[in-house]
């Protein structure tokens, strides 16, 4: 019945793992010592000491040690399983500004953090603003709402959490390798998988740099130098996409293929669950791993509600996985520093 379809390759690898073979393996989350604590401490003192603001550059954030065991960090994010978890940084000892600054010193060390929205933010806020996906202008990050699986709107190499204060309940992250996914596509519906590699539309959701379309086109699989990349957004962002003209609304096989994608993805037996813990900080690699997130709960005082800092952060050339002419495109706003900042909605 399906067999019409081209034959992609096999993918191989360490980026291609099943969640439940690795859910208790706790290679993925590293753990920081008493040593790596003190001299994240005594960086922050520094930073603080020569008053640094964010943005700020690598070398106000002095790490001598740690920051080789960063360099290995992104090496497995880039080339390894595609995600880590550093866990052990002692959230209590410090105020939620100091997280802000502690939380840039390290990132930098990544990458160089780029802008998140239209308000600019490089060091952004994942909370719920009271808003719901099925708004146009809303990105699901502003929201409580479960998440589907998904990649983030620009295709920036590394996206980075740390979790300020996690929720009253729910608000579990998860994470599918989207290599595995691609595997399983290929085994189980070869032409849907191909309809992937395809031209999608998708809605910017306001976020459009001035004088783009409020939609972009993008394929959801794409390969350069035989390195598989996965594009895959929340579905609200392609049935929105349609508010623009009927035209840009996916067409059944499309449909058929991204809700595929979303049921694979979901399999207990592919997924992995992480329920974070104040002070961890989650890093993902975009081109290769999709991740999602329970819907929550908060408590009522705005103080103890589930939030997140994010960032979104480009690796140097040579680090970072090689992508399809086809995001080129997309690619050059995050070289360019993240989607620009409008006037309108600036603030710090």
């Amino acid at each position: 019945m399906h067999m019409a379809a081209k034959r992609r390759s096999l993918i191989t690898g360490p980026g291609v793992w099943i969640g439940p073979e690795i859910q208790h393996d706790e290679s993925w989350i590293y753990r920081l010592d008493a040593a790596a604590v003190e001299e994240i401490d005594a960086a922050l003192a520094h930073a603080k000491r020569f008053g640094a603001s964010i943005p700020f550059a690598a070398d106000a954030f002095p790490l001598p040690r740690f920051a080789a065991e960063l360099g290995n960090v992104l090496e497995e994010i880039e080339n390894g399983r595609g995600f880590m978890l550093l866990r052990g940084i002692p959230r209590e000892r410090y105020t939620d500004e100091e997280c802000e600054l502690l939380y840039w010193g390290l990132g930098v060390r990544l990458g160089n953090p780029v802008s998140q929205n239209a308000r600019g933010h490089r060091l952004g806020h994942v909370r719920d603003e009271g808003r719901v996906i099925a708004d146009p202008t809303v990105r699901a990050y502003q929201t409580r709402q479960r998440m589907d699986f998904h990649t983030d709107l620009l295709p920036v190499d590394v996206l980075g959490l740390f979790c300020l204060r996690t929720a009253k309940a729910g608000g579990a992250s998860k994470v599918v390798s989207a290599l595995t996914v691609h595997n399983v596509l290929r085994e189980e519906r070869p032409d849907l998988l191909e309809a992937l590699y395809g031209t999608f539309y998708l809605d910017w959701r306001g976020e459009e740099p001035e004088g783009e379309q409020p939609w972009f086109t993008i394929p959801m699989f794409s390969a350069r130098d035989g390195k598989v990349t996965a594009r895959i957004c929340s579905l609200a962002y392609y049935e929105s996409a349609a508010r623009f003209g009927e035209q840009y609304r996916p067409t059944a096989i499309q449909r058929e293929a991204l809700e595929t994608v979303q049921d694979i993805a979901n399999r207990s037996e592919l997924m992995l669950s992480m329920a974070f813990q104040e002070g961890d900080i989650q890093l993902i690699n975009n081109h290769t791993t999709l991740h999602a997130r329970e819907a929550y709960e908060d408590c009522d005082e705005p103080e103890r509600q589930r939030h997140l800092l994010r960032m979104w952060i480009a690796v140097p050339d040579e680090r970072r996985r090689p992508l399809a002419d086809a995001l080129a495109g997309r690619y050059r706003w995050v070289r360019e520093g993240g989607i620009p900042a409008k006037a309108a909605e600036a603030t710090p």
